[in-house]
């Protein structure tokens, strides 16, 4: 069944979180399981949800790419993840952002 995972990481810029997107490169090397991807930044740092087909999914990226790439960018704490079950889903046709 397809989860979901929120992440809500204090004190990460856009910056950061770009740095980190080209060098894991989720959008042209698509790991297994990942269907959908969001970011959005405040004061607060960074808020982000995925869909992935399972949690084995999420976790294998975090340890082979996730995490790496992100003490390799500098990046400071820990996240704080949240990951359920997806009851329903709809994704009209739309251009990403």
């Amino acid at each position: 069944m397809a989860v979901g995972m929120f992440m809500d990481w204090k004190g990460v810029t856009p910056e950061q979180y770009e740095e980190v997107r080209g060098s894991v490169a989720w959008e042209t090397d698509t790991p297994q399981g990942a269907q959908f991807h969001a970011a959005t930044f405040d004061d607060e740092g960074a808020h982000i949800f995925d869909m992935w087909e399972s949690a084995e999914d999420f976790q294998r990226f975090v340890e082979e790419r996730l995490t790496p790439e992100t003490q390799a960018a500098g990046l400071e704490g820990e996240p704080e993840v949240r990951i359920f079950e997806i009851h329903a889903t709809f994704t009209p046709a739309f251009q990403p952002a």
